[in-house]
């Protein structure tokens, strides 16, 4: 590939999936029904286990179960860590023809709410605890204030509410590859969240395009603590590895000793996790203890993944790292970097498309597709792009433009090669005095900082300039934390006068969302608010 515009032609190497969520284990089961096929663990208890055949046959009764209470096409909300009746609430939710409403269970009351009433929810399932929250306290509050919600799957004990469920090989409903499949908001790192209804025929073909493109074997074990109420928990993780017909061993939440554990007991293939996730093992101080020599790749995403970062990972898992980009909204992950690609590639960039997606970068002003090498907006178009954002037209138009073209508002620059790199959101961008600057290039540029740990670059009003650039630091250790001048004189050796910020901050604690996406709108709220420290 030797590219001169920054177009990408879809490769049809790799065929698209026409498969639900419940073909997947249905076809999983009959090829290797005695296989395991997941493995729960959690803090202080004993695992869990399901073979194929025990999962298929536990998710057709549930879907039964569910068929009892709704019809095809109702939308349930799933509040709950990564308990395995997720998983067998997803299989049997998609055989029964349901569409599932994912929610983050760090949710509080107001969020809930507003999820089950944007919805249209007539259903809630949830855990009953999680991180020392009352769930099932909370469910109930709410639901009582949206009187839609008829119906309550309570996982405490809806498990043995399932065994009694008799003739589980009655008929199901048919149900379409392209019928939507779950709904889910995004993340929420710029405010209001928005509902994407997603079809199977996107998640069940992505999770296989991520899994091929990361090498993962035929019959392998991924390790992951990423959470089920995101595509790359639900999709990525759990439908990969039915397609890889590999075992899954899902943790209930990302604790460094029952990753680990994990890594080592089950001798994992793959881990998967966020960046910060990866940074939270690496510190873990008997990290040197474990024996890792099983994992060959390690997979991040949703986050922009340092460069140092990923070499670190390398060299202390002894495995080869791929980084995903993508969306929600895209069901999720458009380009990828290879195990085997060089490591100017795999450490500086995101990679080349998936099969059977395009992309192009386009300058915002007018939509024309820029020369390589050249700024501008991401777009995507193919099969996984999303139905629309549910009940909300206006957005789904300004999102997906007339030809088909998902705009991601993220900011990146293609090389010839098609490798893709991306460089910042176009809502981030802080225009200074008619400039643009783009806070990803200065964050950057911090993260190379010996005393930095974590840099958000914002954009803060003022009278002259329109907007000035101001940085929130969080140190790598709070007894050694550089002074103002100091990484005035960092950044301004590297970068023009006019993106060396203006303000400093200290932070503890830099907010991130569950995923560990780092949350730029409410930094920027909690400087104006007066919530940070001015450096010194």
């Amino acid at each position: 590939m030797s590219l001169t515009t920054s177009a990408v032609p879809a490769s049809t190497d790799e065929k698209i999936l026409d498969l639900t969520t419940g073909d997947v284990l249905v076809q999983a089961a009959r090829d290797c029904g005695e296989r395991r096929a997941l493995i729960a663990l959690a803090p202080q208890a004993q695992p869990r286990t399901w073979t194929y055949a025990e999962l298929l046959e536990d998710a057709r009764r549930a879907a039964h179960w569910l068929l009892g209470r709704f019809t095809p096409g109702d939308r349930i909300v799933v509040w709950a860590p990564n308990d395995p009746e997720w998983v067998i609430l997803q299989y049997g939710a998609a055989m029964a023809g349901l569409v599932l409403v994912t929610a983050n269970p760090a949710l509080r009351a107001g969020e809930l709410e507003y999820i089950l009433r944007q919805s249209e929810a007539v259903g809630i399932a949830y855990s009953d605890e999680f991180r020392g929250t009352d769930m099932a306290a909370i469910a109930e509050e709410v639901r009582a204030r949206v009187p839609a919600v008829q119906q309550v799957v309570r996982f405490r004990d809806w498990y043995e509410q399932l065994q009694a469920v008799t003739d589980v090989d009655r008929e199901l409903p048919h149900v379409d590859p392209g019928s939507a499949a779950q709904l889910q908001y995004t993340s929420g790192t710029t405010g209001f969240p928005k509902g994407a209804l997603l079809h199977h025929r996107g998640l069940v073909t992505n999770a296989h395009y991520v899994h091929r493109r990361a090498q993962f074997p035929r019959h392998g074990i991924w390790v992951t603590p990423l959470p089920l109420f995101h595509t790359a928990g639900c999709g990525l993780s759990v439908l990969g590895n039915a397609i890889s017909r590999g075992t899954l061993v899902l943790c209930r939440q990302f604790d460094p000793k029952l990753v680990l554990n994990a890594l080592q007991d089950w001798k994992a293939d793959v881990y998967a996790g966020v960046p910060a996730m990866y940074v939270g093992l690496l510190s873990y101080p008997e990290f040197s203890s474990y024996d890792l020599s099983s994992v060959t790749v390690t997979m991040s995403g949703g986050d922009a993944v340092p460069p140092e970062l990923i070499a670190q990972v390398e060299e202390k898992f002894g495995a080869r790292f791929s980084t995903v980009y993508g969306q929600t909204e895209l069901s999720p992950i458009v380009t990828q970097t290879s195990p085997d690609d060089p490591d100017e590639q795999r450490r500086n960039t995101v990679g080349r498309p998936l099969w059977n997606v395009e992309l192009k970068i386009v300058d915002p002003s007018d939509g024309s597709t820029v020369p390589v090498g050249t700024e501008g907006e991401i777009c995507a178009r193919g099969y996984q792009t999303m139905l629309g954002y549910f009940q909300m037209p206006e957005e789904t138009r300004k999102t997906i433009d007339a030809d088909g073209w998902l705009h991601t508002g993220d900011l990146g620059v293609l090389d010839e090669d098609g490798y893709l790199r991306v460089t910042g959101r176009i809502k981030d961008m802080i225009i200074r005095g008619g400039e643009n600057i783009y806070p990803r290039e200065i964050e950057a540029v911090l993260a190379t900082h010996p005393q930095v740990g974590t840099a958000i670059v914002v954009g803060l009003p003022d009278e002259q300039w329109g907007e000035v650039v101001a940085a929130a630091i969080q140190p790598k250790d709070e007894r050694a934390v550089p002074t103002k001048d100091e990484l005035h004189a960092f950044v301004r050796e590297r970068l023009a006068p006019a993106k060396t910020p203006k303000h400093w901050y200290l932070a503890s604690q830099l907010p991130t969302n569950a995923m560990g996406k780092l949350q730029k709108f409410r930094v920027r709220d909690q400087i104006l608010d007066g919530q940070l420290t001015a450096l010194e």
